[in-house]
């Protein structure tokens, strides 16, 4: 866990992957909520996921393209493995990767910021 002190430490337009986790948890929650899976609701789901996190992302008024992908899956005991690889400059560039769950259904959401030069 970050202190404010440590997370401000940063440049302000840098990307904080913690900042844009939390951003995605709360906008899987909003979207899907307490929902059950249901093979109807996926593509509502999954394009509410990814406008909300693109709108939340880009409030930030950070200097950056935003990229944000989203996969829904019912729990049936199947394996689900997601990876991801980026060339770009570690120093300004980021991912985030969240994984939420409920009892029904697991989420997965990419979001990958370039910075704008």
């Amino acid at each position: 866990m970050t202190t404010m002190e440590e997370y401000h430490s940063g440049s302000e337009s840098s990307f904080h992957s913690d900042e844009a986790d939390s951003i995605v948890k709360e906008c899987i929650e909003g979207v899907v909520g307490n929902d059950d899976y249901s093979q109807s609701l996926v593509n509502k789901w999954t394009a509410g996921i990814v406008e909300r996190c693109l709108t939340q992302l880009v409030k930030l008024g950070k200097p950056y393209k935003y990229i944000v992908t989203c996969a829904v899956m019912q729990k049936t005991g199947a394996g689900l493995h997601t990876a991801n690889s980026c060339y770009w400059d570690t120093t300004m560039d980021g991912s985030s990767t969240v994984r939420w769950e409920n009892r029904t259904m697991y989420c997965v959401v990419s979001v990958f910021a370039v910075a704008i030069a």
